[in-house]
């Protein structure tokens, strides 16, 4: 949408470390990053940096009225876009990190499916290892998540660091063929049954 593109950029301009793009993701792109989100059963999805929802809708779709859905946003305007655009999902005006506590205050348990749309790239070593300790902490045993990379940024240290850390933290990952249809193209990490975190036990 139109509307979407002008919001994302203005967006970008004004924090692009934590917007990370200058577009929305493409549809074709949303339905490879949430294919782990099951047909059938009660799932708790959670979704970080849903931006202005090509995540969500593709999510909802999935669901078709089931499970849990939370949606956690830290660009204030794009959680409320999402929350007038999705009333149906919990979109949280939040951080990440605060995971494990936003789901255990909805009384809800860990996550069966997380689907990121957050930047790794873009984030400095201390964060990517943060955040996603907070995921695989918020994590069902047997949970899957998935993010994505953009093409151009194969190369960068910071994103061969993140690809590292994602083999460090679980069991299973799989990066998929080029989505050539999105600006930029972009590929999925689908990484399945976290590890336990052996520094936080010792």
């Amino acid at each position: 949408m139109p509307h979407d593109t002008a919001l994302f950029f203005g967006q970008f301009l004004r924090a692009p470390a934590t917007v990370g793009a200058f577009a929305p993701s493409s549809r074709r792109l949303a339905a490879s990053v949430c294919a782990p989100v099951p047909e059938r059963g009660e799932p708790t999805v959670v979704e970080l940096g849903p931006g202005t929802g090509p995540f969500t809708e593709e999510i909802q779709r999935r669901l078709d009225g089931r499970g849990n859905h939370l949606a956690v946003e830290l660009n204030e305007p794009m959680a409320a876009l999402l929350a007038r655009r999705f009333p149906l999902v919990d979109v949280i005006n939040g951080d990440a990190a605060d995971l494990t506590r936003l789901l255990t205050e909805r009384g809800l348990g860990r996550a069966d499916v997380v689907v990121s749309g957050l930047p790794w790239a873009a984030f400095p070593a201390a964060s990517q290892r943060r955040l996603l300790d907070a995921v695989c902490s918020a994590m069902s045993p047997g949970g899957a998540f998935t993010t994505f990379s953009y093409v151009h940024a194969i190369p960068l240290g910071s994103a061969r660091r993140f690809r590292a850390l994602l083999a460090e933290r679980f069991e299973e990952v799989v990066p998929s063929r080029t989505v050539w249809r999105n600006v930029p193209p972009a590929f999925v990490f689908h990484a399945r049954r976290p590890r336990p975190d052996d520094s936080a036990q010792s």
